[in-house]
């Protein structure tokens, strides 16, 4: 796409074109925005499409649609994963088509290859900077994601480590005997793609959530990762080790040392794998936004920054109390607080946005924040 002239002043801009921004632009044009852009690093869904090739969504895919529901992996009332690509869990380059494809569909206007630096608020408007020159607009959502922003920091020596979002595809690991630290849905996933191939894992996780009794996935493990803990093969060639923080990694001759906080000392001829979470790219943008007890934005009823007006986040880093927003089906529900905020600031009715009610999403409250979420 090609940009406007530099003086351009847009309604929006969306920072980032994976599933939430590709679902807050859709909602922005239903709220009768149509002065926006998408700036996006790379492609439309590139973090899905680089996922470890044997990655699946945990959320399963179901075309509900003629019963009044969302399929849990749409971003687009009216779409559905399930019924575009015929997978119940689709894989990252799955996905990432599946968005190609609603962008496209909707006419979302993205702008490739505009790698956002800097957002600074001056007066009444932000000047956006990006690898091709400044963008300027009223309002910024930020929907960056989190999966290319990997937490690699988490303990001495985790530089010697391989993050589990750093590899292409699990079945060009070269070993036979590998330890995971992280055991949840991350270290999960590779640990049984490793147990199918006949691969020795020790897993070691500073809790237990594969014993969680929440029924949130956002604190436990999902079904479909609980589902194949309980394969034969799991339990054949992986040891859990719960309770286990790791403190440091390094190298002895060959191999690899990884201690824990109980003086233990395991060893391993093969580069351990880290499946410590993600930063989130929420941390590039941190001095625009309060921070919480926990470190995420600290936001206001429309996923507004409280200290930057005009600044709203969109994405796995929304947070209200103690409710996480960490999946699909969640944070879609607040594209249309977003949308409407923004459509009034503009002076417009965003009655387009009435048919997010329909459909059992958010347009006015935080009430979806009173329950678990595990529908």
């Amino acid at each position: 796409m090609s940009g406007p002239a530099p003086d351009h002043l847009y309604d929006a801009v969306i920072v980032g074109a994976g599933a939430a921004g590709v679902g807050a632009a859709v909602a922005l044009g239903h709220a009768g925005i149509e002065n926006f852009v998408v700036l996006e690093r790379n492609g439309v869904g590139a973090s899905f499409a680089q996922w470890p090739a044997e990655t699946r969504f945990i959320t399963p895919s179901f075309p509900t649609n003629s019963v009044g529901m969302l399929d849990l992996n749409s971003v687009v009332i009216g779409t559905s994963p399930a019924w575009t690509l015929e997978v119940e869990h689709p894989n990252g380059a799955d996905y990432a088509a599946f968005l190609r494809a609603i962008a496209n569909h909707f006419e979302v206007p993205v702008r490739e290859g505009a790698d956002v630096l800097r957002i600074e608020r001056r007066g009444e408007e932000f000047l956006v900077e990006t690898s091709e020159g400044p963008v300027r607009a009223w309002h910024v959502i930020w929907a960056a994601g989190d999966f290319q922003y990997p937490r690699l920091n988490g303990f001495e020596g985790s530089e010697l480590c391989r993050h589990t979002a750093l590899i292409p595809r699990y079945a060009e690991l070269e070993g036979d005997d590998f330890i995971v630290v992280g055991g949840y849905e991350s270290g999960v996933d590779v640990a049984s793609h490793l147990a199918e191939r006949g691969k020795r894992v020790r897993l070691f996780d500073r809790g237990r959530p594969w014993e969680s009794e929440s029924s949130d996935p956002s604190v436990a493990l999902s079904t479909f990762s609980l589902e194949r803990t309980r394969r034969p093969s799991f339990a054949e060639h992986v040891e859990l080790f719960p309770d286990k923080t790791v403190t440091s990694v390094s190298t002895v001759g060959d191999a690899f040392e990884v201690a824990t906080d109980g003086g233990q000392r395991f060893h391993t001829p093969v580069r351990p794998l880290l499946a410590g979470g993600f930063e989130g790219s929420h941390a590039l943008v941190a001095e625009l936004f309060e921070a919480r007890e926990d470190g995420f934005p600290l936001l206001n009823e429309h996923d507004e920054s409280t200290i930057v007006p005009g600044l709203f986040l969109c994405g796995a880093a929304v947070r209200h109390d103690n409710h996480v927003f960490c999946f699909i089906y969640k944070y879609r529900q607040r594209f249309a607080v977003v949308a409407k905020a923004i459509a009034i600031s503009l002076g417009l009715p965003a009655e387009g946005l009435e048919m997010y009610r329909m459909w059992g999403m958010y347009l006015d409250d935080l009430s979806c924040c009173g329950q678990e979420c595990v529908c």
